[in-house]
């Protein structure tokens, strides 16, 4: 494929200036809804990291696989975000933008966005292995094999990336599309299975209880895993809110459902609706996790307190 045509089919997706006399109000409102994110996304993941990394309550693995999600996200709001505002911003201006500009947006956006979804599916194949392996989960998933597991991620990521580079953007669209939808599948799969244990786990106890007044101390083992299990279904589904929006607008653009610039414009969209999902997960975290809750709480009264101080 030539430069140009790589350039024309990429240009079926991305803002342009060509685009501002039907789309100029939904650019002005993405321009200022992605501002004012990005600096929240970089602000609540930075907080995020280092919630986790002070948290000593949950395990290695959790912990490693949690810091690789939040520094994806945190790429999001400071790499990401900006260039979109500064695309649309351009656009805006009837600014005409190099092939090279759009290219390395797309790379960045590749890049990090498929570390997110690969990360939400490490989560949930974590939290099925700690809650199906039981006592045997710290045996077989050690710290060593996690971050191999989590730095092989980060290198598929690039390695998607790559590719872009040299295939023609719709079939990457539509490539990229069908294997976001088998990650997303495999992590459904892995908290409905999830879901089952957990619900024969409740039962066993409820049982257990009705003939003994305490119950086991395995029961009270998992029921951290439980625990977290859940939280993290939460990430799972914001996730999944955020980024199903994303993909079929994708496939419509590739397969031309519809008015193209009525596509592009919800595509457009969407994206700003993927970026929220960066910005929205250390919201979850501290929701539903109550010691990186108190972490990130301690953290800003910290912040507080040495502005006060150095007023003073």
């Amino acid at each position: 494929m030539t430069k140009d045509l790589f350039c024309r089919e990429l240009l079926r997706f991305l803002p342009c200036h060509s685009d501002v006399e039907h789309l100029r109000s939904l650019f002005i409102v993405n321009c200022i809804l992605n501002g004012i994110l990005s600096y929240s996304t970089a602000v609540l993941n930075c907080l995020a990291i280092h919630a986790v990394k002070k948290t000593s309550f949950l395990s290695a693995s959790l912990k490693t696989i949690l810091l690789s999600l939040a520094i994806s996200d945190l790429g999001i709001g400071l790499f990401s975000q900006p260039f979109f505002v500064a695309l649309l911003s351009k656009s805006l201006r009837n600014d005409n933008l190099g092939c090279t500009t759009y290219t390395i947006f797309t790379f960045v956006i590749i890049f990090f966005t498929s570390a997110s979804l690969f990360g939400v599916m490490a989560i949930s194949l974590d939290r099925y292995m700690a809650i199906y392996l039981h006592l045997r989960y710290q045996e077989l998933v050690t710290q060593t094999r996690v971050v191999a597991g989590v730095a092989s991620l980060w290198i598929l990521s690039a390695i998607l990336s790559l590719i872009f580079l040299w295939i023609d953007p719709n079939v990457f669209a539509l490539t990229f599309s069908i294997a976001a939808a088998v990650c997303l599948a495999v992590t459904s799969l892995l908290y409905f299975k999830i879901y089952i244990i957990v619900r024969r786990h409740n039962f066993q106890i409820r049982r257990q209880n009705q003939i003994h007044q305490d119950a086991p101390n395995d029961d009270e083992i998992s029921f951290a895993s439980r625990k977290y299990a859940v939280g993290t279904f939460y990430v799972y589904a914001v996730f999944l809110v955020c980024y199903l929006p994303h993909a079929f607008s994708l496939l419509a653009i590739v397969i031309g459902i519809g008015p193209h610039i009525i596509m592009k414009g919800l595509y457009n969209i969407s994206l700003t609706i993927t970026f929220l999902n960066s910005t929205l997960n250390p919201v979850v975290y501290c929701w539903k996790m109550r010691h990186i809750r108190r972490a990130m709480v301690e953290t800003l009264r910290n912040i507080f307190r040495r502005g006060l101080n150095h007023r003073e």
